[in-house]
């Protein structure tokens, strides 16, 4: 699992993972699985969380998955996520500007892939 684009943001976002303050991640159904070919994640599935070096520095358990339209995603996952949001519409500013900057527009109805995680090694 990368956090992010590479530089950075993967270094904060890793940071937050690894700290026990970021327990939720976003993707977007059409670009990070159905582009890539890629299944969404399960329950119980362990994935290693890797740094900008591609170095493995954590495993995380899954420990929800929610499909949810972008438009719908509670303030609960938005929290969860660890990133000082302050409401979901800042949430939702923030992740629209994110992935139309990886060239994926996002409206209300699409669909948002809610990860819940533990660290369950490092």
């Amino acid at each position: 699992m990368e956090f992010g684009t590479p530089g950075e943001l993967r270094t904060w976002l890793t940071g937050l993972v690894l700290s026990g303050s970021k327990t939720a991640t976003a993707g977007l159904l059409p670009l990070d699985y159905h582009a890539e070919d890629e299944e969404v994640e399960h329950v119980g599935e362990v994935l290693a969380v890797v740094d900008n070096a591609g170095a493995k520095v954590a495993e995380i358990e899954i420990t929800k998955v929610e499909l949810t339209p972008f438009a719908e995603v509670a303030w609960e996952f938005a929290q969860a996520e660890g990133e000082g949001f302050r409401s979901t519409e800042h949430w939702r500013e923030t992740h629209r500007r994110y992935w139309a900057g990886q060239g994926s527009e996002v409206d209300d109805s699409t669909t948002v892939v809610c990860l819940w995680f533990r660290v369950v090694g490092q």
